[in-house]
């Protein structure tokens, strides 16, 4: 028990200094950004005048020496306060909240869509014919090569336009989620592809396979249920970040196909300068990818016995 409770501990630490650490640099680097953030408060408005402007410095504590700020910053954070929106006059929280399901939405879509192929390549061309494993090596370089917004016009421009079979935009039907997964998931598959073949042909090699070729498994039982899952556990490490970085991935992935969510917001606010959203959404990535790193971790633990006696899990 005492191993455990040590190991959730520093787990806990390293999350929240994760979140910390993220949220200073969004802080810090906002400060640098030129513009004044009254301009985001105020709008178009040019009837505001400079004691008017001077009241809303005072108001979001503009006029504070830059260490109370951040001193203030992280009070709120800490109680689980955004703060609000300079543009929009909402508090943060919410308007993340209202955005994030379709965001999630297709994070989720994309990150099944990944493993799906990548499992489903790797099988199909590890230890086959030289020509289907050099294609396949070849169009994964092609994949991860190409930047996601030029794919996702590609995309769009062939199915979309000239043939039609999706819809241009987000239109609520559920085939305008295909190319936008499309877009996500296919680089991330040919990068897990890559790994996972690598993997597979390394652990073939491995004394167990050869034990269990010798008990009379069979080759496809040998890859499937044994060597499969050894390569397996560094593409998952890979899966994990991957889908940590589709919320601020999906800014791109937004922008091309007019879909909302997160990736919208955090373009809008930025542009906008709008401060308080735009850490929010660096809070909210941070958060994401400490949760995924938990996932990831307790995934480990299913597939590798060795990990839950280090940490003293099963002991628990």
């Amino acid at each position: 028990m005492p191993v455990a409770l040590r190991y959730v501990g520093s787990r806990l630490l390293a999350a929240v200094l994760v979140v910390w650490g993220a949220a200073t640099c969004a802080f810090l680097v906002l400060q640098l950004v030129p513009g004044d953030p009254v301009d985001a408060v105020v709008g178009g408005n040019t009837l505001v005048d400079a004691e008017q402007r001077e009241e809303i410095r005072h108001r979001y504590g503009l006029d504070d020496p830059l260490l109370v700020q951040y001193l203030s910053y992280l009070g709120r954070l800490a109680a689980g306060d955004l703060g609000d929106s300079y543009r929009l006059q909402q508090p943060v929280s919410a308007v993340l909240a209202e955005q994030l399901t379709p965001t999630v939405e297709l994070a989720l879509y994309a990150t099944v869509l990944s493993i799906v192929l990548s499992v489903a390549v790797t099988v199909l061309t590890s230890g086959r014919a030289r020509w289907p494993r050099r294609l396949a090596e070849f169009l994964e370089l092609v994949v991860v090569s190409t930047p996601s917004f030029w794919f996702g016009i590609m995309l769009l421009t062939v199915f979309s336009f000239r043939l039609g079979w999706f819809p241009v935009s987000d239109s609520g039907d559920p085939g305008s989620l295909v190319l936008p997964v499309l877009t996500m998931a296919l680089p991330i598959a040919a990068v897990l592809t890559q790994v996972m073949r690598d993997g597979l042909l390394t652990a073939l090699e491995q004394p167990f396979a050869l034990t269990a070729r010798a008990r009379g498994l069979k080759e496809h039982t040998v890859r499937s249920r044994h060597a499969l899952r050894h390569a397996a556990l560094p593409a998952l490490t890979l899966a994990g970040w991957f889908t940590g970085t589709l919320l601020g991935g999906a800014v791109v992935v937004e922008s091309v196909f007019a879909r909302s969510g997160i990736g919208r917001v955090a373009l809008d606010a930025v542009t906008g300068r709008d401060l308080p959203v735009v850490q929010g959404v660096v809070t909210l990535s941070a958060v994401a990818f400490v949760a995924m790193g938990a996932v990831v971790e307790a995934l480990y633990a299913v597939a590798d016995p060795r990990l839950r006696r280090r940490t003293g899990v099963a002991a628990a």
